[in-house]
């Protein structure tokens, strides 16, 4: 009370206030009347005599008790904002990293290492009990919270010999080799020399990697300032098991010690040395170059989709960022958890936005998103809701007409009468409208009397239903980051103190075009070559959105591309139609319902997630499946144009410039790959030049390869690559068939799995979740 009256809350006022309370309550016990002050002598001595000293102890904290919560057994306690926001299961996983993470916080600065060790477990046992202390405790952190809270929070599960201690007893035992520690020595021609850190997770030994020719490469999140590949070993330890592949772990640098765009250069290079090095850097046999399937989860997503536009832009791209670097080959596919894909942290959705999320192909993903986002206004007014075959809230469905709409029927609304009211209350005022000056300006006759005597029963009954409220529409939808702004995993200010810290002291990027911060407004031209991309997020995550619109954008661009031959990147309606486009060919995404942010991260108390680390191997598996059936398609449509141009009777060299457009872009790299042989000699009268713009090249990574690197690098990739690759697949590719097939099975057969119905609405449900307390509806209710 002591700081509220002065004005300035603080902890060392509250400090003095407890200890001054308890002083003098001490004081007066031992130094005063035993009985008390006159007015409760009477009523002690009588007590005295009927109740034990254990028994007025007991009482007291008892009625202390019922005081603390009267509100609550009066039925006057305001609602809990969580009651419906996180299935039961998640919300236990919740509680007890919120007790964890107070517990580790209120320890975090005694020094001694063993005592604040025993004392974070002893304080989080407290909290466990005290979750609404815990709850608080973890709120006044993260409103100023600093890097080190977020390190103490993070890394706790590796720096806790008791939490390592407990995982180990709950962890189930997938490997029999414990994980390695290697590191990857960087590209001759990068601006950095220092070797990156990693953990390479294989159950078998080191000899046996000579076999293999595909890597998973994996990016651990962390919100860019904390967790190390180790904090991961369920997950990762859990692929090595079931795919039988070898997983490459980046220990990469940290902000805000390293900040952007270094720990993304480490990225960049890592896999620039797998490439060149042809796998020979983590053990491989370097026989052909190995397909890379590349994993990341929250911030580790977001380096692994800038990595993978850097790739693309490399060498062969028209945007050429990295000039006079080689050709990488783009990566098998990218497999993405609750990825964090845009750093401009915004209120609003913009109708871009919305329109990628509204499609009409996605509908059975994204529904949920959808009505959540366009029900929000409804909700807080506490008006019915619109149909759920609405998209638009301009357009117009068969049974009703937009009230605001310039193409409403004449019939139901007369044009002319200045004085008619809709019966809808008017929860908001509207200002004049080129639509109101057509109407005055262009006054239509008057409607034939049968016509208006309907009109005048049609409004006799709107009036007599007119406390009734009719459906208000908003184009307003809220971002998910400011829809779930108290989530009990990752609020705004964590992000804030997150990207403050990525991107450093002495930066200043332009959030709305630098793409390799935030992936999310990469071009047209990079999308239009990414690889298939698979993305699992929570529905109630603060960076759901950010999946939803990325899968989005892949998925017009390449359909767009198909549908033009690769004329044009600009989507049109009629696109997704067009014969052949599969959009799960380009991008795959599941949206669990009832849980947020993180949840691969706890297994141990978040038991689902063990299913889904099978569910993922099986994308994994799929990933370089399809990565193969599309080289089989591109060398089929390579051989086919040769064809062609025998039987034409004439040789023709196709330039990269000219046959690259004339056919789908996931055929492009093929081409190169196929064609380079044919230019062979073309090719060494450039080393020269090659060699020469490689000493010139600027830009965020300058990977470039020497002339004689570049070359071997090539051909590996041409030719010797391919062969290494069927080697490899003339054994092993029907039993990755059977083995994806038979995983699929059991996923498909798994009710913990649980996907989002194509009959429910995401969006909408994000919108009634917010304001169900506001209109007293449940929010499961439908």
């Amino acid at each position: 009370m002591i700081d509220h009256l002065l004005g300035r809350p603080s902890v060392k006022s509250r400090r003095l206030q407890v200890l001054a309370v308890l002083a003098f309550w001490s004081t007066y016990l031992f130094k005063g009347p035993k009985h008390g002050p006159p007015v409760f002598r009477l009523f002690s001595r009588l007590l005295s005599k009927r109740l034990t000293a254990w028994q007025t102890v007991v009482m007291t904290m008892m009625y202390l008790y019922a005081a603390r919560n009267f509100s609550t057994l009066v039925g006057l306690a305001s609602p809990d904002p969580l009651a419906n926001m996180y299935d039961a299961t998640y919300f236990r996983a919740t509680w007890a990293l919120t007790a964890l993470d107070a517990g580790f916080w209120t320890a975090m600065k005694i020094k001694s290492k063993w005592l604040r060790d025993l004392a974070s477990i002893v304080f989080s046992l407290f909290y466990m009990v005290a979750a609404e202390k815990a709850d608080e405790k973890v709120r006044k952190v993260r409103s100023n919270i600093t890097v080190e809270h977020l390190r103490v929070s993070w890394n706790k599960g590796v720096s806790s010999p008791y939490l390592r201690f407990m995982q180990g007893l709950l962890q189930p035992r997938f490997t029999r080799w414990p994980p390695r520690a290697i590191r990857i020595p960087r590209p001759a021609t990068s601006d950095y020399k220092e070797p990156v850190s990693a953990w390479l997770y294989f159950d078998g030994p080191l000899s046996e990697l000579e076999h293999h020719d595909r890597i998973v490469l994996d990016i651990p999140g962390g919100g860019f300032v904390a967790m190390d590949p180790r904090c991961n070993d369920d997950k990762l330890l859990a692929w090595a098991a079931k795919t039988g592949l070898p997983i490459l772990s980046l220990d990469y640098k940290k902000a805000p010690e390293y900040p952007y765009p270094y720990a993304l250069n480490e990225c960049y290079d890592v896999y620039s040395t797998i490439v060149k090095s042809r796998g020979r850097c983590i053990g491989l046999s370097g026989k052909g170059v190995p397909k890379v399937v590349i994993t990341g989860d929250s911030a580790g997503g977001s380096l692994a989709t800038s990595m993978t536009l850097m790739v693309i832009e490399s060498g062969s791209s028209p945007v050429r960022r990295f000039q006079g670097q080689a050709d990488l080959p783009i990566p098998a596919g990218l497999v993405l958890f609750y990825p964090s894909l845009d750093m401009n942290i915004g209120s609003w959705m913009s109708d871009e936005q919305m329109a990628l999320i509204k499609d009409r192909n996605m509908r059975g993903t994204n529904k949920r998103i959808v009505q959540r986002k366009t029900m929000q206004y409804n909700n807080l007014v506490g008006t019915p809701h619109q149909s759920d075959d609405e998209d638009d809230p301009a357009t117009t469905t068969s049974g009703s007409k937009s009230l605001s709409s310039p193409e409403r029927d004449s019939s139901d609304t007369p044009l002319h009468t200045e004085h008619t009211r809709d019966p809808a209350p008017e929860y908001a005022h509207s200002g004049p409208s080129t639509w109101t000056e057509i109407q005055q300006a262009q006054p239509l006759p008057p409607p034939p009397p049968q016509q208006k005597q309907q009109q005048q029963q049609h409004q006799r009954k709107a009036s007599a239903a007119s406390h009734h409220p009719l459906p208000m529409r908003t184009r307003l939808a809220t971002s998910s980051m400011i829809s779930y702004f108290n989530d009990r995993v990752l609020t705004p200010e964590m992000m804030r103190a997150m990207i403050i810290l990525y991107v450093g002291p002495h930066n200043r990027p332009d959030f709305s075009k630098d793409y390799l911060l935030s992936p999310i407004l990469a071009p047209d031209v990079l999308l239009a070559r990414f690889p298939k991309t698979y993305f699992l997020t929570g529905e109630r995550d603060p960076l759901v959105d950010d999946t939803v619109v990325f899968a989005g954008r892949l998925r017009r661009v390449k359909a767009a591309q198909m549908a033009s031959r690769g004329a044009r990147f600009e989507y049109r309606d009629e696109d997704a139609h067009t014969p052949g486009f599969d959009d799960k060919e380009v991008a795959e995404v599941a949206l669990i319902p009832g849980i947020s942010h993180g949840f691969l991260q706890f297994p141990a108390v978040y038991p689902p997630a063990y299913k889904l680390f099978e569910r993922i191997a099986g994308w994994i598996e799929d990933g370089f499946a399809d990565a193969e059936r599309r080289e089989t398609r591109a060398a089929g449509s390579i051989r086919e144009e040769d064809e062609e141009q025998a039987k034409k009777g004439r040789h023709h060299f196709r330039q990269e410039s000219s046959g690259d457009e004339d056919r789908p872009l996931e055929m492009m790299s093929m081409t190169r790959a196929r064609t380079r042989s044919v230019r062979e000699g073309e090719e060494k009268s450039k080393v020269a030049a090659a060699s020469a713009a490689t000493t010139a090249t600027t830009g965020l990574a300058d990977i470039a390869d020497e002339a004689s690197g570049d070359e071997e690098v090539v051909n590996g990739s041409g030719s010797g690559g391919s062969n290494g690759n069927n080697n490899g697949l003339g054994t092993g590719s029907g039993k990755l068939r059977k083995k994806g097939a038979a995983r699929r099975a059991r996923t498909k057969g798994d009710k913990s799995l649980v996907k989002l119905k194509s009959s429910d609405d995401l969006l909408g449900r994000r919108m009634h979740g917010l304001a169900s307390g506001l209109t007293g509806v449940p929010a499961d209710a439908e």
